[in-house]
């Protein structure tokens, strides 16, 4: 037995230091399998609920197991080979490892590319949707809403403007100012705005010309624009103002020609005014005669009325009572009695010539008739 003992400590301490270092590489091997043993099994605890018995149990037997494997039974070129294969081994697993935690980094797009890809996407399918939308009734659906009007229908306006029910939404959208100008055809409109709601709401704001005043034929009222245009319907008289400017006349091109010269004049002086009526003398064709309020009268030129009509407010003062202001060829002015006065004795001149004229006719006739008898009895004679 003393033999077989020495013989066994000799063969230990004549290990080579490759047996060494394999013994070594060994242990370190056992100790990581351990440890990984050790995790694999607080992972089943914590999920299977299992004890710790097992855990010890799987310590032990994977301690063992490492003592009868850093005992080196073999001769020196089996062990050689055998920590061969084994590094063979454990390169492969780190291998496996690092394949399975790290992956393949992919290649990276170059920008450009990317922005080649997106400009020909997005107008792709920006284009796509929008054919998609045109084919849909979404594309029609429009309402529209009407403001600032009060002497025309909403209708109307719609109307004027040429706005269908079939039109493009985005049609509307994009050419509203076309759309706002045809609304303009209307003579009460004196101008048009479409303003867009998103969605599909659009609101038609429109400013109408004012009244200015009142055309009157027998008991019609037509009102006259701003614009110069005379209105071919009537109003309901019930639905005048309290005051109001009338005119007697309705000729397209004179109405327009008196708008534009009030146009200049002040409002106080415009709210005075009663009544406009044409009163052409030899002397001036296009003579005006303005009624005011307070029964004034001022005889003005049309072609003039801009400049001299504003002096009444400088005449007005001197006035005690009733008068017309003569503007035809100066400026001056004399009473209401007085003009009628001038207008009886004028009247009387024109009965005395109009009898003067009457004598003369009849005296004619009583001398045609002598001159006739006279014939007639000359002529019995001679036969």
């Amino acid at each position: 037995m003393s033999k077989d003992k020495k013989k066994e400590s000799n063969q230990k301490q004549e290990l080579s230091e490759w047996q060494k270092r394999n013994q070594e590489y060994l242990k370190k091997k056992a100790e990581e399998e351990a440890a990984l043993a050790e995790e694999k099994e607080k992972e089943k605890q914590a999920r299977m609920g299992k004890n710790s018995k097992s855990l010890e149990e799987s310590k032990k037997s994977s301690s063992d197991s490492d003592q009868n494997e850093t005992v080196p039974d073999e001769e020196p070129s089996e062990k050689e080979e055998t920590s061969q294969k084994d590094d063979r081994k454990v390169k492969e697993e780190k291998e496996k490892k690092k394949e399975k935690t790290e992956k393949p980094a992919k290649p990276k797009i170059a920008p450009v590319h990317i922005w080649r890809a997106v400009s020909i996407l997005v107008p792709s399918v920006l284009v796509l949707l929008l054919s998609v939308y045109l084919l849909t009734p979404l594309s029609t659906i429009k309402n529209i809403e009407v403001k600032g009007n009060s002497n025309t229908q909403a209708d109307d306006i719609k109307q004027a403007s040429g706005i269908q029910d079939s039109d493009y939404t985005l049609a509307l959208l994009l050419d509203k100012e076309t759309y706002a100008e045809r609304i303009k055809s209307n003579h009460w409109i004196e101008s048009a705005k479409i303003d867009y709601q998103f969605p599909t709401n659009f609101t038609i704001e429109v400013k109408e010309f004012d009244i200015v005043g009142y055309y009157v034929s027998g008991e019609e009222y037509y009102p006259i624009l701003s614009s110069g245009t005379v209105e071919s319907t009537p109003v309901n008289r019930l639905n005048l103002p309290e005051t109001y400017l009338t005119v007697t006349f309705n000729d397209e091109q004179q109405v327009k020609e008196l708008i534009t010269g009030l146009s200049t004049i002040s409002e106080d002086i415009k709210s005075q005014i009663q009544k406009i009526e044409l009163a052409p003398s030899k002397a001036t064709a296009d003579l005006l005669k303005i009624t005011m309020l307070d029964t004034d009268e001022v005889l003005v030129p049309m072609s003039e009325l801009s400049k001299k009509l504003p002096y009444y407010s400088k005449i007005k003062p001197q006035l005690t009572e009733p008068s017309v202001v003569d503007m035809e060829a100066g400026a001056y002015s004399y009473t209401i009695a007085d003009k009628l006065i001038e207008e009886a004795e004028e009247k009387a001149k024109q009965e005395a010539k109009e009898v003067e004229k009457k004598k003369q006719e009849e005296e004619k006739k009583k001398q045609e008739e002598q001159g006739n008898q006279s014939q007639t009895s000359q002529q019995s004679q001679s036969r």
